[in-house]
């Protein structure tokens, strides 16, 4: 086979790699995700990939294919949710009053941390390996809380002497002591409670 012949093969398999997914496939990824995302918020343990595929409705074939390893899903709805976290800050305030966003963007808060409770061994795992940046994920959830803490502040929803580290907190403390799970109630008041006392004083 000649140089033509070798070049002009990569040329094609590099232009089927730089595609975008087809729509079915990108939208099956996808619910895969979201079923996913699901059992590892309600599993007191991590489940299996054959529980998951179940879950979903597909062959565990289906599962592997779209996410090779048990890594790669787990990094997946990781990322997933921090995305969701982090963009979901701005679309809160295009919506709610800076009260109410920062309110609503502290169940997404909750969910996320729900969701790392049935993959925390895998998490941990790849957090000490290095092959998932806490640190950045750090910066990049107190970010979003400055942004919602700015707005309140420029709105009077909030108190200005309260800062994204003192929210963060907050968020650890109710989710451990009333975990998303079975605790629904009972965390939506600890967070109601919360957002009484980042109102501002009189």
């Amino acid at each position: 086979m000649n140089d033509r012949s070798i070049n002009g093969a990569r040329s094609v398999s590099s232009r089927a790699e730089s595609r975008p997914p087809r729509a079915d496939a990108a939208r099956n990824r996808e619910q895969l995700l979201a079923v996913a995302t699901r059992v590892f918020m309600a599993a007191d343990k991590e489940p299996s990939m054959r529980a998951i595929a179940q879950e979903a409705g597909v062959g565990i074939a289906t599962l592997y294919r779209h996410f090779p390893t048990r890594e790669s899903l787990v990094d997946a709805v990781y990322q997933d949710q921090v995305e969701r976290l982090t963009a979901g800050a701005r679309d809160l305030l295009g919506e709610l009053t800076p009260a109410a966003a920062l309110r609503r963007w502290m169940d997404l808060f909750g969910d996320w941390i729900a969701t790392k409770n049935g993959m925390l061994d895998t998490l941990l795992a790849m957090i000490d390996a290095g092959e998932i940046a806490h640190a950045r994920t750090r910066t990049e959830l107190l970010t979003a809380i400055t942004v919602l803490l700015d707005a309140g502040r420029a709105a009077g929803d909030l108190r200005d002497d309260v800062t994204a580290e003192d929210v963060a907190a907050a968020l650890i403390g109710v989710f451990t002591v009333a975990p998303r799970s079975g605790s629904e109630t009972r965390a939506a008041r600890l967070l109601d409670l919360l957002m009484d006392g980042l109102r501002p004083r009189g």
